[in-house]
This record gives C-alpha cells, sequence and structure tokens, in this order.
C-alpha cells in the first residue's frame, strides 16, 4: 500500500509563540509534547524513503473573502489578522519547512479534502495510506482522518506530532475517535516503518 506523510497546520500561527493562535498557549503545548522535533524526524525518514509528503496550511485572503465557515472560532481569526497568505502566519515552521518538490495545500476551512486538490492528488498518484498529524488534533487532525476514511484512504495518526490547546480534546480523539477510524501509531514506528521500505 502506497503511502504518503501529511504534515497538517504545522505553521507559524499555530506552532510559534509569536503565532496568533500560538501565543495563546498552543505553541507552549506543541514544545511540551515535542511535536516539531518529531514531526521533524517523521519528515526526514519519509524524505529518506523516498514517500511523498504533503504541507497543508490554513491561509485566506487578506479580506476573508474566501472564507466560508461562519463558526465563533472564525471571528477571532478575522479580529487578529491571522492565517493571512502571505504573512508570518501562514510559512511553516523553519524546522518542518516543505522542499520545492514537495506538495504545499493550503485550506480555507477545517478538511484539507474539502475545495482543494488533495484527494485528486493522492488517487493520481496512487497513494492509499496515509500518515498525518498536527495542529489542532480536534481540528484539521480529526477532519482528516474521519474524511480520509470516507474516502477510502487507511488513515494512521502518529500521536506524538499532535496537540490540542485543551489535553482533553487531544486524548479523547486519540482514544475514542481515531482508532475507529483508523489506526494510532507515533514517530518511533513510523521512522521505523518508513527505513523498512
Amino acid at each position: 500500500m502506497k503511502s504518503a506523510l501529511l504534515l497538517l497546520d504545522l505553521q507559524n500561527e499555530m506552532v510559534d509563540p509569536k503565532g496568533k493562535v500560538g501565543a495563546h498557549g498552543l505553541a507552549q503545548i506543541v514544545e511540551d509534547r515535542g511535536v516539531l522535533v518529531n514531526a521533524k524526524r517523521c519528515l526526514d525518514a519519509a524524505r529518506a524513503a523516498g514517500m511523498a509528503v504533503v504541507h497543508v496550511r490554513l491561509g485566506f485572503r487578506p479580506d476573508y473573502a474566501d472564507c466560508l465557515s461562519v463558526a465563533a472560532r472564525i471571528g477571532g481569526l478575522k479580529n487578529n489578522r491571522a492565517a493571512i497568505v502571505g504573512e508570518f502566519g501562514t510559512e511553516f515552521h523553519p524546522s518542518v519547512a516543505p522542499l520545492d518538490t514537495e506538495l504545499v495545500i493550503t485550506k480555507q476551512c477545517v478538511n484539507p479534502f474539502f475545495n482543494t486538490g488533495l484527494m485528486t492528488w493522492l488517487m493520481q498518484n496512487g497513494i492509499k495510506r496515509l500518515y498525518l498529524g498536527g495542529v489542532a488534533t480536534h481540528l484539521v487532525v480529526e477532519s482528516t482522518a474521519r474524511f480520509a476514511d470516507d474516502a477510502g484512504f487507511a488513515p494512521v495518526v502518529i500521536e506524538d506530532i499532535c496537540a490540542a490547546p485543551n489535553p482533553a480534546l487531544h486524548d479523547h480523539f486519540i482514544s475514542m475517535i481515531a482508532p475507529a477510524v483508523g489506526t494510532v501509531s507515533n514517530s518511533d514506528a513510523f521512522v521505523a516503518a518508513a527505513s523498512e521500505g
């Protein structure tokens, strides 16, 4: 089964203390959990193995005309002028920045499959197993895993490259939901699997 590594929203807005979301505690949780260190290990292993890598980020026009959601959290993003394409917040953290040859998906919602070319690209490349992780666990990671399962992919959540602002939200998804839509793994197991081909 051909595989890809999907790194989800590991962008400055979320994972850097200067990010407009990260500054409110998420960046510290990312640091405490070793998310970026573990994600870099996975990224290095995927590259060494010749595995496909996809970098996903949240990014909007400056006027947010491309933002469809009316959920309460969107008001906070708009008020803080967060996740605007071309600004610091939508750049990937340097430790996990994409190579020019790697696919970058910019989404305007939680689900990276919605209104993007992600599913078409995965299908064209014969990819069926999706190793994934990022922030936040209960938003982009959960949405990606659920949709991937519905679409016939085999999602594998790499638990230690995920984080949520509230540990209970992370734990609920990892223990209760992820096993129902896919499998749960960790960075050590991913690195070992990637090295074996």
